[in-house]
């Protein structure tokens, strides 16, 4: 296991339990979660390139979950827009690789 999988499980898990939305009818519980970790890793894939290190290991992670997941277009828009506004988010935050920035990674 890789020093990033407790963190991306702290993460959801937090994410879930924050949620403070009702599911709508056809969302299932989960739903809030899984496109909170979308988030996470677009967040992940933005410091891993600041941060200089090379590969995909995030947008790799976030494919594998499209893959499990195999969403209707609809709802795999809704996971990529989510991976999108992590990325985005912490583009307008940090301007150069932190130590947090290096340990989350």
């Amino acid at each position: 296991m890789t020093r990033a999988s407790p963190f991306l499980a702290a993460c959801l898990a937090i994410s879930m339990a924050v949620v403070a939305r009702p599911a709508l009818a056809a969302e299932a519980p989960f739903e809030p979660g899984l496109m909170r970790l979308a988030e996470v890793l677009g967040s992940l894939h933005f410091l891993r390139n600041l941060c200089g290190e090379k590969g995909d290991q995030w947008r790799d992670e976030m494919e594998k979950l499209l893959d499990s997941e195999n969403p209707d277009p609809e709802r795999r828009a809704r996971f990529i827009a989510s991976f999108n506004r992590g990325y985005r988010s912490f583009g307008g935050t940090y301007t150069q690789c932190t130590a947090s920035a290096t340990e989350a990674i």
